[in-house]
């Protein structure tokens, strides 16, 4: 057999896994949930060691080894013969939430299960574990212990201050498929209704890429060893306002639906799930308070995808820009529906739509997009409630690149003003005393939710152009930077809830979303961006028309 022995980061609590390794090709996992302390978990060790050593001359006198130490499972996977567990055996600390550490995955190690006396052997099973391990899981993988990352800041902060007798309502209600209650047993509900409690959100399966691996497992063992795993990126920078430290985290997760690279997934499957989807989160938080109850906790989101139409590129012909085909005809744009009706639950409205496309073609190429992503909005709205409906913002960035009539940032500035203006954004406190004392008018004209408690972003943008990757980064760089002058704002670190490019902040910001445009374009491309914001900077700084 194989022990699994896991620990918490003290090494106070234990719990261990038994592995059965007699069988050929099912997976045998006994959990028996118990929490075992440090004596404990050595006695039982003890206890197998002496219980399973051979007789005393013999070789390998030792009846326990250690075979590998981990961070923690990633799965468990089977080809044609017997069951792998993949471990993560080499991590790397790449930010901090609220004291929550996000680790990127460095190195990993598949064991086969079976043991040598009963492996059934298949000529075909070296080919597909090659397959396999051709997905390197060192390049841009993230988990967290403590802090879901498949969800986003303010779903996670609103869960974490739901009343219990609410939340344990809600539980029933939803037969525990979004959360449960790890305290349920200790009969906390005593404590008075504004109790905090520990919570453990379902994560959002859309962003987790281990989800196929330990679906074998996640009915048989604790929910502590499942550790869900997200794709895209993680950068944090250090701030320091007037002395005052503030970290600044740019987080993406790519969705696993329909995940390829380009030209090979392009559009929407019929599921409404589509090509190169990313979700990007900034979080700005004060680092002297490294607490979500006592801190003070800042968020913007924001989305990027394919066009959300039955469409292809044809590769096989050896051009440039291979011409883009409508593979189906979708007269009730059912693709688009899906897509947006996934938005809407998990964003709310307003749904906000930034199509960066070019318009103007002497050959039709781009537009075709254009005209029917139009055409399915159009026809989709008609059954939206007019205060929810979906807003369509065209603007053909190529053009104004080229054009001398019109500085290419500042246009995107005051689409990034009025979209920011009617999502809001989140903050899980109320509104610093600084903004009665110097009021803002453009303070008071933001959307969302504002509560006691803080501020709620509702509704999303989401921004295309062909590949989602130079034209959309520009674009999320700088509704981004308009997002997070209010942020800052909303902490009391900044007058007013503007910033210009020449500050320490925006600098940082630039760098973190240059890395974060380079990373996904090499995901989804195989190459860096090509156009940058300082490209864009330099252009506008030539000329001096502009």
């Amino acid at each position: 057999r194989y022990f699994l022995v896991g620990s918490n980061h003290a090494e106070t609590k234990y719990r261990v896994l038994k592995i059965d390794r007699t069988e050929p090709k099912d997976l045998v996992i006994i959990d028996d949930k118990h929490v075992y302390n440090q004596q404990e978990v050595r006695e039982l060790l003890g206890r197998l060691d002496l219980g399973n050593r051979t007789k005393m001359g013999q070789k390998g006198s030792s009846g326990l080894s250690r075979a590998v130490s981990a961070f923690g499972i990633v799965g468990f996977v089977q080809f044609l013969e017997g069951y792998y567990i993949v471990l993560i055996t080499k991590r790397r600390k790449m930010a901090d939430i609220g004291g929550h550490a996000i680790y990127k995955v460095e190195d990993t190690s598949m064991i086969y299960i079976p043991n040598d006396s009963v492996r059934v052997s298949h000529p075909d099973e070296a080919r597909y574990l090659r397959i396999f391990q051709n997905v390197d899981l060192s390049s841009n993988f993230y988990f967290s212990y403590s802090y879901d990352l498949s969800h986003s800041l303010q779903y996670n902060l609103t869960i974490l201050r739901m009343p219990t007798e609410m939340m344990k309502l809600e539980i029933t209600n939803q037969t525990r498929q979004e959360g449960f209650d790890i305290f349920e047993d200790e009969a906390i509900s005593s404590h008075g209704g504004s109790s905090i409690f520990g919570i453990c959100s379902e994560p959002c399966m859309k962003y987790v890429w281990n989800g196929q691996l330990l679906k074998c497992v996640k009915d048989i063992v604790h929910r502590d060893w499942l550790l869900y795993i997200i794709h895209g990126f993680c950068g944090q920078s250090k701030l320091l306002i007037y002395g005052r430290p503030i970290y600044v985290t740019l987080m993406a997760r790519r969705s696993s639906k329909f995940a390829g690279t380009r030209f090979l997934k392009r559009g929407a499957n019929c599921e409404g799930d589509v090509a190169n989807e990313v979700e990007t989160e900034q979080i700005v938080h004060d680092a002297s308070v490294m607490s979500f109850t006592a801190g003070s906790y800042s968020s913007y989101v924001q989305v990027r995808g394919s066009v959300p139409l039955y469409w292809s590129q044809d590769i096989s012909t050896m051009m440039p820009k291979p011409p883009i085909t409508l593979d189906q005809a979708d007269p009730y744009a059912h693709a688009a529906a899906s897509h947006f009706d996934q938005m809407l639950q998990r964003f709310g409205s307003p749904i906000i739509i930034l199509n960066l496309v070019k318009e103007r073609e002497k050959r039709k190429h781009e537009r075709i997009l254009s005209d029917e992503l139009v055409a399915a909005v159009t026809y989709l709205n008609q059954f939206v409630p007019p205060e929810q409906s979906i807003v369509y913002i065209p603007w053909d960035m190529a053009k104004y690149t080229k054009s001398k009539l019109c500085n290419v940032l500042d246009r995107l500035n005051v689409i990034a003003e009025n979209v920011v203006k009617k999502t809001g954004f989140f903050v899980n406190r109320p509104d610093s005393y600084c903004s009665v004392l110097r009021p803002d008018e453009k303070w008071h004209e933001l959307g969302g939710v504002v509560g006691p408690s803080g501020r709620l972003q509702t509704g999303v943008l989401r921004t295309n152009c062909v590949d989602c990757l130079d034209r959309t980064n520009t674009a999320q760089f700088m509704v981004g930077k308009c997002a997070l002058a209010y942020q800052l704002y909303s902490l009391g670190l900044i007058d007013k809830p503007n910033l210009q490019f020449d500050t320490d902040a925006v600098r940082l910001f630039e760098e973190l979303y240059e890395d974060h445009g380079d990373t996904l374009s090499l995901q989804y491309g195989g190459s860096q961006l090509v156009h940058r914001v300082k490209n864009l900077q330099e252009d506008c700084a030539m000329d001096p028309a502009l």
